[in-house]
C-alpha cells in the first residue's frame, strides 16, 4: 500500500505534477508507441546502445522508453526510436 499523499488542494483525478502538458489522447499513443517499439527491440539482435545510436537519442532517453517513462520521450522521438529498429517498411504506428 501506498503512503505517498495527495496535496490538500488536488483532486485524485488530477493528472500527475511530472507530466502537465499529458492529455490522455497523447497518452494512449505513447503507450501504443510504447508497446510497439518493446517488442521490436525484445525480437532485434540491436542493442540499446545501438539503437539510441540509430535514433540519435541519449541513451538514458531509451532506458527511459524501457522502464516505462512515457514523460521523458516526445511522440517525435518514440517515432524516431521505432525507425531505427523497423527497417522493414511496414507504416509508422499511430
Amino acid at each position: 500500500m501506498s503512503t505517498a499523499r495527495l496535496p490538500a488542494h488536488a483532486e485524485p483525478t488530477d493528472p500527475p505534477r511530472s507530466s502537465p502538458g499529458l492529455d490522455v489522447r497523447d497518452l494512449e499513443k505513447r503507450t501504443r508507441l510504447m508497446r510497439i517499439i518493446t517488442r521490436l527491440i525484445a525480437v532485434s539482435d540491436l542493442g540499446s546502445r545501438e539503437i539510441a545510436r540509430r535514433a540519435g537519442l541519449p541513451m538514458q532517453k531509451i532506458s527511459d522508453l524501457l522502464s516505462g517513462k512515457l514523460e521523458h520521450l516526445s511522440v517525435d522521438e518514440m517515432r524516431l526510436v521505432y525507425h531505427s529498429i523497423d527497417t522493414s517498411g511496414t507504416p509508422t504506428p499511430p
